[in-house]
């Protein structure tokens, strides 16, 4: 079948959008069959030149490969997407990468399976650049079955990693990792604000504050422990001696918001002030939990 024409394909990919085009050029690339199609014409006319399969529609792209993958742009647009091919979803496999919370990933999931889908859940962990490269990662859980029998797909976009039977987990760590990642941008920012109200430049300070903060994360791990332990009694550093209040007054002594390192030492307070000074500085974990 040329180019263009949808029907007998390895894989139909539903949206377009720079992580969408990245993931169907990288099986393209190594000669993967793949039919494409996006809500908004004109996205795909580098693929299809590459040998990828235009449909017309969402339901041809469906109906021209087993496994369905949806890169979409939020969970709304899933079920869009998704809810009037239900009868043409039955049988096939549905691996979403779209970025969803994990209760959506988990309602998704119930409804694939009403409707005899199998719905495997993916967090992909790179750019749109990264795909198909060294270093990028794609999170799965949901149908095991799924991620073994499509590894040969999955391992052409990323290192993958299946972590559980729960659809919603991929979903989870995703945005944990994310939701530190994001604190800690924030937290270099608030940093260079700081300085720069000096007229140190951000790139002065970043040569700076990038080996000593990744050194810092060592300390997951120690930290991890006594998390997981739920001991936080022989510290490296104490709650008490922990004091950030410092840093707030330098924030504001060089007209800056104060807000990120606020955050962190009302968090701190809340444990010293219940009697845990002497604790280690993992105890603000306590802070944080689900009750």
């Amino acid at each position: 079948m040329s180019a263009g024409t949808p029907g007998g394909a390895e894989v139909a990919l539903l949206g377009l959008g720079e992580m969408g085009r990245a993931l169907a050029g990288a099986l393209l690339d190594v000669g993967h069959d793949v039919a494409v199609w996006n809500r908004t014409p004109g996205r795909d006319v580098d693929l299809v030149a590459r040998g990828a399969r235009r449909a017309a529609s969402a339901r041809g792209a469906v109906l021209a490969a087993p496994t369905v993958v949806v890169c979409l742009d939020d969970h709304a647009s899933v079920h869009e997407a998704l809810d009037p091919l239900a009868a043409d979803l039955r049988g096939r496999a549905v691996v979403n990468l779209t970025t969803t919370t994990p209760s959506e990933a988990r309602e998704l999931a119930a409804w694939a399976e009403e409707r005899g889908v199998r719905y495997l859940d993916g967090a992909i962990m790179a750019t749109p650049p990264m795909i198909g490269a060294p270093g990028a990662t794609i999170l799965y859980s949901g149908d095991e079955g799924v991620f073994d029998e499509t590894r040969a797909v999955l391992d052409r976009w990323a290192g993958s990693t299946f972590e559980d039977a729960d659809p919603g987990r991929a979903s989870l760590l995703d945005l944990a990792m994310l939701s530190g990642m994001y604190v800690m941008f924030m937290a270099f920012l608030h940093g260079a604000a700081m300085v720069g109200a000096d007229g140190v430049d951000a790139g002065s300070y970043a040569r700076r504050a990038a080996p000593f903060l990744a050194a810092m994360t060592e300390y997951f791990v120690l930290d991890a422990e006594a998390v997981d332990r739920g001991d936080y009694s022989d510290p490296v550093q104490s709650l008490d001696w922990s004091d950030l209040g410092h840093l707030v007054r330098a924030s504001e002594e060089q007209g800056v918001d104060p807000a990120p390192i606020a955050m962190v030492e009302a968090l701190r307070r809340r444990q010293v002030d219940a009697g845990h000074g002497a604790d280690g500085f993992a105890r603000i974990y306590e802070s944080l939990r689900r009750r």
